[in-house]
This record gives structure tokens, sequence and C-alpha cells, in this order.
């Protein structure tokens, strides 16, 4: 149930082209609906203005399917996160509606036209490197899927930081930041520095085994010494890509 939807069921009733029965079995599912093995939050769309979001780590693809296709039944937009190549082609092939994005790991589906862009400017997503891609592209179609405007600039680590400052103008113009990174998570510390916009720090697993899966990264964003950068969990694109849509709400 989206705000729309919800909109346009009250309009009818308030004109007489439905009564209150009919309306009733429309809104019914509110708040939730229970499939047994999961509650589908049908209220979400109405509460966040996002969706329910379905996590694919740790489901069955006929479990992903199920709770897919009661979002799409209630005319509500579908995002599926954190998808394996294997579990993407079979819930695509019984929901042939859904787009499948194997660089961000996710599927989605809107079941209405794309929303109209309702940011107070761009949002900017700036991965370290080809590695992090998948985190970083996790965050922007999140964020695009919320209605925002989002650009990228990938594969400008500290390594070379020169590539980085050639793109000083761009990063001055976002109005919210999306900074990805492995390793020893130096980027989002740099970026912060030549920024007066919020920034959101997302580390990633990317490393050799000192980073020990992303924790070094954490602690370095979380340690950083550039004022403002607010960080997220360890290859948390999906939450980095809502807090970003957020902040950027006019």
């Amino acid at each position: 149930m989206t705000p729309d939807r919800l909109r346009r069921i009250l309009e009818h009733v308030a004109c007489g082209e439905l009564d209150a029965a009919a309306a009733f079995e429309q809104v019914k599912q509110l708040p939730f609906e229970d499939l047994g093995f999961a509650k589908v939050d049908h209220h979400r769309a109405l509460r966040s203005g996002l969706p329910e979001v379905v996590l694919g780590t740790g489901k069955t693809a006929a479990q992903i399917i199920a709770i897919a296709g009661r979002l799409r039944d209630s005319e509500q937009d579908v995002l599926i996160t954190r998808l394996t190549p294997e579990v993407a082609a079979a819930v695509t092939a019984a929901l042939p509606e859904l787009t499948w994005v194997a660089d961000a790991r996710l599927a989605f589906a809107r079941r209405a036209a794309a929303p109209t862009r309702s940011g107070r400017g761009t949002i900017l997503v700036v991965a370290a490197g080809p590695a992090d891609v998948p985190v970083a592209e996790e965050a922007a179609l999140t964020a695009e899927l919320m209605g925002q405007s989002v650009e990228r600039i990938y594969d400008v680590g500290v390594a070379g930081i020169h590539r980085l400052f050639a793109h000083h103008e761009r990063l001055r113009a976002a109005s919210v930041l999306i900074v990805v990174a492995g390793m020893e998570g130096a980027l989002p510390s740099v970026v912060g520095g030549l920024v007066d916009k919020p920034l959101i720090a997302v580390p990633t697993s990317i490393g050799y085994g000192a980073s020990f899966g992303g924790l070094a990264a954490l602690l370095a964003m979380l340690n950083s010494c550039a004022a403002g950068v607010t960080v997220v969990n360890i290859d948390n694109g999906f939450g980095a890509g809502v807090a970003a849509a957020l902040i950027n709400r006019s």
C-alpha cells in the first residue's frame, strides 16, 4: 500500500465511487500480512516512503518469490537485495517483471511510473576501487528507487589520489555523498576534508587478511579526523542509500 494508492481509495469513497466494504477489502492487509514464515509489511511505504524490502540472504528462492509476489499483488514497488546469481535466476523466472542488476546483487520492479525526482540536489556515490562497486551500486540504486538523483564516481581510491582530485568540482557540487571503500578505509576521510556536505561512509569487506573482513575499514571510518562523517555497517550499501535519500529529500 503506497500513499498514492491509499489517497485514491479515500477519494473514491468520498465521491461515492467506492463503498466502505469495498474500500475495506482493498486496505485490510494493513499493516502486515502473515505468510507463516514471514510477515509482509504492507504499511511501510505509508510510514517511511520506502516499501518493504526483501533481504535475499538466508531465504530460499521460494520464500523470496512468495514475499515479492505479495508485494507485487498489492501494487507496491519490489526491491530484493543480496541475491546470488542462482537465486536471482529462479526469482526472475517466476517474476519476470523484476529487473536483475548483477553488479548491485539486487532485483527490483516498479508498480507505477518512476517517481518525480524529489531531492534538494544530487547524491554522489564514490567508490575506491572496482571491487567496491557491488556495494556502491546497491547504495546508488536504492537511492534512485527512492526518487533521488544519483551520480557515480568509481575507481578513485587513495592509491592514486590524483584520480579523485580530478573530480573536485563534482564532489563539492553534491548535496549528499556516499563514499565506499575497503582495505584501510581512508577514502571517506580524504573526501570529508574536501566537502561541506553530509557524507556517509561505507566500509566494505574487500582487503587482505589484516583487514579482518572490513573491520579495519570500519574502525578507520569511525575514527575519521574529518568532521561530519557518518558510518554505516560493513557492506551496507542499502542502508547508506536509504540514509542519503532521507537526508536529500526536500
